[in-house]
């Protein structure tokens, strides 16, 4: 799953420290931890520092919603619920398969990951991920300075391989202006 924590720099820290209000430099240090344990405390959400995708979408940051293999939670459940297959809220190779083949029926990269441009296809987000939160997920001109590295294979939080290198494109998202996953 795409989370943000302790350790992290890029683009989607930068928002998320800015949704925060503190310093909005790029890098998720013990600041950051800590105004996102409050909020999340005073938010209902688990409290531990983490943000993932039930965090993004309660913070008001659904550009970053990037649902993969290896994520969990209401999101997942509702990308579930909204491919209508079974809805146990645990994104796995069966959940993955799905999103690929919804990606392909319409005419989107059939990567089976989740991001804002899938999302926005599927009447349960539809109250959430509009075309405009699509246009909010590219790297902003005030981005593109930051690093990247390719996504990890995550389970829960908790990195568990390196990713294969991307090709050398430009990076389409926030998400591909990451770096710290294994530093």
């Amino acid at each position: 799953m795409s989370i943000l924590k302790r350790g992290l720099k890029g683009a989607p820290v930068k928002r998320l420290q800015a949704k925060l209000g503190v310093t909005a430099d790029g890098d998720f240090g013990p600041g950051t931890e800590k105004a996102l344990k409050e909020w999340q405390a005073a938010n209902g959400l688990a409290a531990d520092g983490i943000a993932g995708p039930d965090t993004f979408a309660a913070i008001g940051l659904p550009e970053l919603i990037l649902l993969r293999k290896g994520s969990r939670g209401a999101q997942v459940k509702k990308l579930q619920e909204g491919l209508g297959i079974g809805a146990d809220g645990i994104f796995g190779t069966g959940t993955a398969k799905s999103v690929a083949e919804f990606q392909a029926k319409n005419g989107l990269e059939a990567d089976g990951m989740a991001g804002p441009t899938t999302l926005s296809k599927l009447t349960t987000f539809a109250d959430v991920v509009t075309e405009k939160v699509v246009e909010m997920a590219a790297v902003q001109p005030d981005e593109e300075h930051f690093e990247a590295e390719p996504l990890p294979e995550l389970d829960g939080v908790e990195v568990v391989a390196s990713a294969e290198a991307e090709k050398a494109e430009p990076p389409k998202s926030a998400w591909g202006k990451v770096k710290g996953w294994f530093s």
